[in-house]
C-alpha cells in the first residue's frame, strides 16, 4: 500500500506540472457564446444551403460523420466563426456513438494502470477526462447527471485498495470533482443495493463497498443535440447524406465530397477549404477514397452491453465488477428505468450494424451473477447491442503497440484532417484539437473556442425542479394517458426547457397518450422529433430521438407502427412508402440481439 501512496504522489506531481505546460492551445482563451436561431432549419433549406459551398465560394470545414466527434467538431468551428457543413450518411449517431456504456468518466481502470505501471501517459487520459467531465455535465444538464457506483469488496484487503485508488481518482479531478468517495459496510451496502450478493458462490463475504461518483448520460441525444445546436448556431448538417466519393485540386488536395442524399439519390458536390474525417471505425475508408495505399490507423475493437429489467439494481445507484474471471471490468447500471450491463472487448470487423455474439451476452450475465442475489436469466435480457470503439493508431508509427484510447488529430498528404479515438466524455476536447488542427494548417485567424461554456439545446433554462412546471402546463391530469410526475421526469431528462414544447403538442393535438404501456415515451415526441431534430426514418427515433430500442425491443417493435403512422402523416408518406419503412424498421430492430440466440429470428 506505501508504494502504490508513494507511486501515485510521484506521478500526480509529475504530470500535473507536465499538463500545465502541455496543455495550452490555439483556442485557450473565452469567446462570447453566439446567438441561437428560433427554429432549425427544414431538410430542403440544408440541403439547399450545402449545395451553396460551390469551388468559388466553399465552405471553411466540410465535416463527414455525424457522431459524438463530428457533431463536436461541427459546434465548435461554426461558434468560432467558420463557415461549416457536416455530412452523415446514416443518422446522427447511428454508429459508435449511441452504442457507449452511457458513462462520462475519467477511467477508473486506466488510473490504475497509470499507477501500476508508472505511465505518465495513461495518467494524462483520465486527468484530462476528470477535468472535462465536469464541463460535460454542465453544458448538458438535462441529459446527464451525477451517478454513485459501488465497487464490492469481498477480501479485506480490498477495502484500503480500492479505498486509495478511489481517493485518488478525487484527488486527480481536483477542483472538478463530483461528489467525493467514501466506504460503506456490508449492511449499509445492500441496504443500498439490495440486490448485490453478501456471500459469493467462491464463499467469501462482502466486506463492503467503495463507493465513487462519475457521470451518467444519454449518448444518442446528446449527439442530437449538439448537431440541433450547431444548426441553430448557423451550420448545415445533414444526415442520411452520404459522402461517396472526394473532391480534388489537380495539386492532389481534397477539396470537398460529392454528397449523394440517402433519401432520394440526388448527388451534390460540395466545395471546402478544409474537410473533416470524422467518421470513427470508418476512418480508414474514407481515407482510401483519397488514397488506396493509405496506412491504416484504426484497430477496432467490439463492445457488446445488455438491458435487464429495472429490478435488477436500484434507480440511482451503479455497481462495478472490478475484476472478471479473465481481468476485465463489468459495469451494471441503472438507465433511463432500465439495468444496462457491460461491456466486451474483442477484435471485430467494421460493419455498419454490428451484433452482439451469444457469447459475449453470456459472459456479461456470468460476471455479474456472482455479484447479485438476483438469479440472472438469459430471458431477462431485454435488449443486446454491440458497439466498435475505433481505437487509434499513429499512422507514423513502427507497429501497432501505439494503439491508444487516447484520441489523435492527423493531417493526411492529401490535406484531410482526421480525427478519431478518445472516448465521448472528451468529444469536445477532441473537437477543440481539431479545429485548432483546422487553423494552423490553414495559418488563418478565426474566434476562440466557447465550447467550454456553451449549454446545449434544452440545458439554457433546465434546472431540477423544471419537471413541476412541465406536469402543471398541461391541462387535463385526469384524462387517460395523460402526463403524469413519471413521464414529465422523462420530458425535461429528455429534453430539457424544450419538453413545454412537447407537452404542447400532447395538448393541441391530442397525442399525450403512450406509444407503449409500460413506458414514458409519448405520440407528441413523434411530431416533434419530425419538426425539431432531424428525425428522417422511424429508425432514428426508436433508436437516437428516443431509446426505444436499447432499452426493450420487443415493446420497440410494438410501437413501430404508430411511430410509422404517425410520422407519415408528418412528411406525407403514402400507403407503399409507409409499409416500406416499417418493414425497413422491424428488421432494424431484430440487430438488437445476438445472432446466434435460439430465439433470434435472422432478418429477411
Amino acid at each position: 500500500m506505501r508504494r502504490l501512496v508513494l507511486r501515485s504522489s510521484l506521478l500526480a506531481v509529475g504530470a500535473g506540472a507536465g499538463y500545465a505546460l502541455t496543455g495550452s492551445s490555439l483556442a485557450d482563451a473565452k469567446g462570447v457564446a453566439p446567438k441561437l436561431a428560433d427554429r432549425v432549419p427544414s431538410r430542403e433549406e440544408r440541403l439547399a444551403s450545402l449545395a451553396k459551398g460551390t469551388a468559388e465560394n466553399p465552405f471553411d470545414v466540410l465535416i463527414i460523420g455525424g457522431g459524438a466527434t463530428g457533431t463536436g467538431c461541427a459546434l465548435d468551428a461554426v461558434t468560432r466563426g467558420l463557415t461549416t457543413a457536416l455530412v452523415e450518411r446514416e443518422d446522427f449517431a447511428a454508429g459508435t456513438s449511441s452504442r457507449s456504456t452511457k458513462l462520462v468518466h475519467g477511467g477508473v481502470r486506466y488510473l490504475e494502470k497509470a499507477v501500476k505501471q508508472f505511465d505518465y501517459g495513461q495518467y494524462k487520459l483520465v486527468h484530462e477526462a476528470l477535468h472535462e467531465r465536469k464541463t460535460f455535465l454542465s453544458n448538458a444538464p438535462h441529459l446527464s447527471h451525477e451517478l454513485p457506483i459501488m465497487t464490492p469488496c469481498y477480501s479485506w484487503w480490498e477495502v484500503p485498495y480500492y479505498w486509495a485508488g478511489m481517493k485518488l481518482y478525487d484527488a486527480v479531478a481536483g477542483g472538478k470533482a463530483l461528489s467525493w468517495s467514501y466506504y460503506l459496510g456490508p449492511t449499509k451496502s445492500r441496504a443500498q443495493f439490495p440486490t448485490m450478493a453478501g456471500d459469493r458462490p467462491d464463499g467469501k463475504t462482502l466486506k463492503g463497498t467503495i463507493v465513487y461518483y462519475d457521470g451518467q448520460f444519454n449518448d444518442a441525444r446528446l449527439a442530437v443535440s449538439l448537431a440541433v445546436t450547431a444548426a441553430l448556431a448557423g451550420a448545415t448538417v445533414v444526415n442520411h447524406a452520404e459522402a461517396t466519393s472526394l473532391i480534388k485540386a489537380p495539386d492532389g488536395r481534397v477539396t470537398g465530397a460529392v454528397v449523394t442524399d440517402g433519401l432520394t439519390g440526388r448527388a451534390t458536390r460540395v466545395h471546402a477549404r478544409t474537410v473533416i474525417n470524422a467518421t470513427g471505425p470508418f476512418a480508414d475508408g474514407l481515407r482510401r477514397l483519397s488514397d488506396p495505399g493509405t496506412t491504416p490507423m484504426i484497430m477496432p475493437s467490439a463492445g457488446v452491453h445488455v438491458t435487464l429489467p429495472d429490478y435488477y439494481s436500484p434507480e440511482n445507484v451503479g455497481l462495478i465488477v472490478p475484476k472478471t474471471k479473465d481481468g476485465r471490468v463489468v459495469f451494471m447500471l441503472p438507465w433511463l428505468g432500465h439495468t444496462i450491463a457491460g461491456t466486451t472487448d474483442a477484435d471485430c470487423a467494421v460493419t455498419m450494424r454490428p451484433q452482439a455474439r451469444e457469447e459475449e451476452v453470456q459472459f456479461i450475465l456470468d460476471a455479474i451473477a456472482d455479484y447479485l442475489t438476483v438469479k440472472v436469466r438469459r430471458s431477462d435480457v431485454m435488449s443486446a447491442w454491440a458497439g466498435i470503439r475505433p481505437l487509434a493508431l499513429d499512422p507514423n508509427a513502427a507497429d501497432t503497440a501505439s494503439a491508444s484510447r487516447d484520441h489523435i488529430v492527423t493531417v493526411d498528404p492529401d490535406g484531410i484532417i482526421t480525427v478519431t479515438g478518445g472516448k465521448w466524455t472528451t468529444y469536445r476536447l477532441m473537437a477543440q484539437d481539431a479545429i485548432d488542427r483546422v487553423l494552423r494548417e490553414r495559418g488563418a485567424a478565426a474566434g476562440p473556442c466557447v465550447t467550454a461554456a456553451l449549454p446545449l439545446v434544452g440545458g439554457a433554462g433546465f434546472y431540477p425542479g423544471l419537471f413541476t412546471e412541465v406536469a402543471q402546463t398541461y391541462k387535463v391530469p385526469h384524462r387517460p394517458g395523460a402526463i403524469d410526475t413519471k413521464i414529465a421526469k422523462y420530458l425535461v431528462e429528455s429534453y430539457g426547457d424544450r419538453a413545454h414544447e412537447v407537452t404542447r403538442i400532447a395538448e393541441e393535438r391530442r397525442l399525450g397518450r403512450r406509444l407503449v404501456q409500460g413506458h414514458p415515451t409519448l405520440e407528441a415526441e413523434v411530431v416533434y422529433a419530425v419538426h425539431n431534430e432531424f428525425c428522417e426514418t422511424p429508425e432514428d427515433f426508436v433508436a437516437r430521438r428516443t431509446r426505444f430500442a436499447f432499452l426493450d425491443k420487443r415493446a420497440c417493435e410494438q410501437a413501430l407502427p404508430r411511430v410509422v403512422e404517425l410520422m407519415a402523416k408528418e412528411k406525407g408518406w403514402g400507403r407503399w412508402k409507409a409499409a416500406a419503412e416499417l418493414k425497413r424498421a422491424l428488421e432494424f430492430i431484430k440487430t438488437f440481439d445476438s445472432p446466434d440466440h435460439p430465439a433470434f429470428v435472422p432478418t429477411a
